[in-house]
């Protein structure tokens, strides 16, 4: 029997890849529903070619994202939108049953102790993460909770400025800043990666997906893009997850598991790789990643203030609000006026998240 597919944020990249996925696996996948944000034309083409039985689209919606994926009759839900808009979404999946497959990092960010507690209520339920980093991590896992295991290394390619004097931040070209080096992505996690913040929010997503310390997970710049993430156990052992850069990888993997399925992209070829490199992450060079480890160190609340935060900041920083060098500022100063909340519900989470989206905006403005 074929599994139903409901992809929110079908038009980005991940959504895009996921339908190429399904469609190397007409046999096993069919699209159930598509949701995206404001790209009708493309929606409506990805519609006319897969038939779903219900499609989303925010820009024009009358109702909300929840409301249409309860609409929808589906096994596996893919989200793949950015920000928050589906964390109800895939909290009620949880609850239902289904299989999650996570291809956002700000709703574990935002709220992770309330998805993985929707997780635990139902056990037929599955939380498989998409990102390659975190895809990468629970394939040397082997799908298991992280037993044995002294530390993470998460990797990350140093993004398009790391090898850029800081002192050249302040002129540096937005061309140059979105345009990262291994990954074709959305303007706001190019941003996100050239800043770092995007390891950082990652460290707080795989502490909750694999019930870690945060002070047990460490980032690696490894500009080859190669190892995709390694795990150090208690006895010294090293797992590594290796392939190359195609997000197509990581997502089958999501939606096969735990079988592993033939797959047409391209295979690493040992005799043709460069030597390896890695390299300590430079916190001072990025002070967002240092704001985003001290915000999970914090936890409670702070990881959704510095999440919402960075949204808005990134969104202006695009719209030419705001400079560069003004992200990180931005951001330390709407987590310096937020009063920690240490175990938020899903109430005060969303007014929280509303409060930072709002003051960033006036700091934006004010600049």
């Amino acid at each position: 029997m074929k599994k139903k597919v409901l992809i929110l944020g079908s038009t980005g990249s991940v959504g895009e890849n996921t339908l190429r996925v399904i469609e190397a696996f007409p046999d096993r996948f069919q699209v159930a529903g598509l949701a995206a944000g404001s790209n009708a034309k493309r929606l409506a083409e990805q519609a006319a070619k897969h038939r779903p039985e219900g499609v989303y689209l925010h820009d024009s919606a009358k109702g909300d994202l929840s409301a249409f994926c309860s609409s929808v009759d589906y096994d596996i839900l893919v989200a793949a939108t950015s920000g928050t808009t589906a964390l109800l979404p895939v909290i009620e999946a949880l609850r239902n049953g289904r299989r999650v497959a996570l291809a956002n990092k700000e709703i574990l960010v935002v709220a992770g102790g309330l998805v993985m507690a929707a997780l635990r209520e139902n056990p037929v339920a599955s939380l498989i993460p998409v990102d390659s980093e975190h895809s990468a991590i629970f394939q040397c896992l082997g799908g298991c909770r992280a037993h044995g295991v002294e530390r993470l290394i998460l990797t990350g390619s140093g993004g398009p400025l790391r090898e850029v004097s800081s002192e050249n931040f302040p002129n540096i070209s937005k061309e140059t800043v979105v345009n990262h080096p291994k990954w074709k992505m959305g303007k706001k996690i190019s941003v996100d990666s050239a800043t770092l913040m995007n390891k950082g929010l990652e460290i707080i997503e795989a502490s909750w997906l694999f019930d870690l310390a945060i002070e047990r997970i460490e980032v690696l710049v490894h500009p080859e893009a190669v190892v995709h993430s390694m795990v150090e156990f208690k006895d010294g052992a090293i797992l590594a997850q290796l392939g190359v850069t195609d997000m197509r990888l990581p997502i089958q993997y999501a939606l096969s598991f735990p079988e592993r399925w033939d797959s047409p992209g391209l295979r690493l070829d040992f005799k043709e790789l460069n030597p390896l490199h890695f390299y300590p992450a430079d916190r001072k060079k990025f002070p967002c990643l240092a704001l985003a480890i001290d915000a999970a160190k914090k936890s409670g609340s702070a990881p959704c203030v510095l999440s919402a935060a960075d949204e808005v900041a990134v969104r202006a920083y695009l719209e030419d609000q705001i400079g560069f060098t003004d992200i990180p500022r931005v951001i330390e100063t709407v987590l310096s006026h937020h009063r920690h909340v240490p175990d938020p519900d899903l109430p005060q989470i969303q007014s929280i998240h509303a409060w930072a989206a709002e003051e960033t905006q006036k700091l934006c403005l004010a600049d």
